[in-house]
């Protein structure tokens, strides 16, 4: 669900050993991680002015304190951007449902890729367009499914992805770096309520707040007709309907790209 910027604080706090910063572990510890305190003075803050943050009793901290809190508890770029994106919400704007003819140009698009599984997902998750490509790659690419919620609830989800355990976490590390808190969609927030309570697997991953941006890169599936592929895969926000486009391509000559033109053909 959305989080607020004491709660990212605090678990990223708790993730930070003390020797990863240079102190002392001074023994058994009380709470996991780093103390308030210490947070305060890697970040130059004082402590009472970090106890506000966290309690959420300061929501307009600077730029400059925001990249000192950031450099304090180690955050790359990209969970760096997040806790500013907390911290300075955009304003909330009124989405616009996607036009029917927008909607049938996009589903022409990927119907004219034959040999490049391809979908779109909406707001809430769920595939909006897709192509025969892709349904036949995986059943839940397929229109009206959701991926999200499929790749953790769905055993045919661990039996497609040998990485399964790589892939969920990417996916969850992808959907913080992309979800507005200010401005998430509710079918979204049902799903993220939905997996919290029925997936261990889930509800772990959340809890670590990892934040990673991922629009391209490499993934392993092992289909049941043509087996093993390994396909690159290109992730991309379309403008106006703000949907994620979702496509796969296998290198030229390889392997897995003469199982995609079989897989075509069945």
């Amino acid at each position: 669900m959305p989080e607020s910027l004491g709660e990212f604080l605090r678990a990223r706090r708790e993730q930070l050993s003390p020797d990863r910063v240079g102190i002392p572990g001074g023994g058994r510890r009380r709470v996991p991680g780093l103390r308030r305190e210490e947070v305060a003075l890697l970040a130059g803050v004082s402590v009472e002015y970090y106890l506000r943050l966290e309690q959420g009793r300061d929501l307009h901290p600077s730029d400059q304190i925001l990249g000192s809190i950031a450099a304090a508890l180690q955050l790359d770029d990209e969970a760096a951007a997040y806790l500013h994106k907390l911290a300075h919400p955009a304003p909330r704007t009124r989405r616009r449902a996607q036009p029917r003819k927008a909607r049938a140009a996009l589903q022409q698009l990927l119907d004219g890729w034959p040999l490049t599984p391809a979908y779109a997902a909406g707001a809430a998750g769920r595939v909006v367009a897709a192509n025969r490509l892709a349904v036949a790659l995986c059943p839940f690419f397929a229109v009206g499914s959701n991926p999200l919620r499929a790749a953790f609830l769905e055993p045919g989800m661990r039996d497609l992805y040998p990485d399964w355990d790589d892939m969920t976490a990417k996916a969850v590390s992808g959907l913080r770096a992309m979800l507005t808190l200010d401005n998430a969609d509710p079918g979204l927030l049902e799903t993220i309520g939905e997996l919290s309570v029925a997936s261990d697997r889930f509800r772990a991953l959340w809890a670590r707040r990892d934040v990673r941006a991922r629009t391209s890169g490499l993934t392993r599936m092992d289909h049941p007709l043509v087996g093993a592929l390994e396909l690159n895969y290109e992730k991309m926000i379309l403008p106006e309907s703000r949907e994620l486009l979702i496509a796969y391509h296998a290198a030229p000559a390889s392997p897995a790209a003469e199982r995609l033109q079989l897989l075509a053909s069945l």
